[in-house]
């Protein structure tokens, strides 16, 4: 027994020494890629966060605006309409004194002062309506074109929203359909955030400990894949996830980290080679066993998780231009 025991030490101690030291640090200088990819990809989701947010606070800004010029619009054409009627009262009024005026002029000095003096503030008041009313018009004139530009505004950003809302609806239906026999096996896709979030259970790709993906495993990645090839426009970030369980070992992969990163790169490398994904649109990402789905089944927070972003660059043009 003691022989055994000891054979089987001196294998695996043969068996370590036998890993290249230059493999194992090319290991070490992907994990410390991916770490850096995935702040990269951290940053930019909390970006997106951040502009959905601003972008719903600047839909919510016009749409107010332009419902304070509505009614700033219908404030002015009321006091257009009554400064209209006032100006009419007073032409008639003016024409009244006027006539007035022909047939008392013969009347004594003092009468017809009287008369030119009221004829004349009269005539001041007149033309004191009449500026305002043009005051008014030009006033409502701009109101009416900022109306017209805000509504404009708000047409883009409810047009932009409801395309991105409906692509991403669209791309998860045919990214389920895609994977529909995969449901019953430790798959799901689900839409949250105005992403599409494709997890697909460690078991259905992987043997315990292993990097190599099953063919099992490998149909839902190349059915996937050859889904997203023809869409240019988004943001794809495979990542990696372990369970609670130590890996501990002298050789690769030597702990949760490099086990979930080198899965992700696995997935990474299996789908661009069975499709015709741009590698410019796909990132790997290692998370270990920080981030679980399900605190009392390991075997779901075993898994690869796929996010899929769409590309926000119309919306930033958008409010760019405001």
């Amino acid at each position: 027994m003691k022989k055994t025991l000891a054979l089987s030490l001196l294998c695996s101690v043969l068996f370590a020494a036998c890993v290249p030291s230059k493999k194992y640090n090319e290991l070490l200088e992907r994990e410390k890629s991916c770490s850096e990819e995935l702040a990269k990809y951290k940053k930019s989701s909390t970006d997106y966060e951040v502009l959905s947010k601003d972008l719903q606070s600047k839909y919510d800004i016009a749409a107010k605006e332009v419902s304070r010029l509505r009614g700033d619009t219908n404030q002015l054409g009321n006091q257009i309409r009554l400064m209209t009627r006032e100006q009419a009262t007073l032409e008639a009024q003016y024409e009244t004194l006027e006539n007035s005026f022909d047939k008392l002029k013969n009347l004594s000095a003092k009468e017809t002062a009287t008369l030119q003096t009221e004829l004349e503030a009269k005539t001041r008041e007149l033309q004191r309506k009449e500026d305002a009313l043009l005051k008014l018009d030009e006033e409502l004139k701009v109101k009416q074109a900022l109306l017209v530009e805000r509504e404009k505004r708000v047409n883009e950003l409810e047009e932009a929203i409801r395309k991105k809302d409906a692509k991403i609806q669209l791309l998860k239906a045919r990214v389920a359909n895609a994977l529909r026999n995969f449901e019953n096996q430790g798959l799901t896709v689900v839409q949250k955030n105005g992403k599409i979030y494709v997890s697909l259970e460690a078991k259905l790709l992987f043997n315990s400990g292993s990097t190599k993906v099953e063919e099992e495993g490998k149909a839902a990645l190349v059915e996937l894949a050859r889904v997203l090839e023809t869409e240019r426009d988004l943001e794809i970030v495979v990542e990696g996830h372990t369970d609670t369980d130590k890996l501990t070992s002298s050789v690769s992969p030597k702990n949760n980290w490099e086990l979930s990163v080198l899965r992700a790169t696995a997935v990474v490398e299996l789908m661009l080679a069975n499709s015709k994904m741009s590698p410019a649109q796909i990132m790997a990402a290692g998370r270990s066993e920080f981030h679980p789905v399900d605190p009392n089944d390991k075997s779901k927070n075993r898994r690869i998780e796929i996010i899929i972003s769409p590309n926000l660059n119309e919306l930033f043009e958008i409010i760019s231009n405001e």
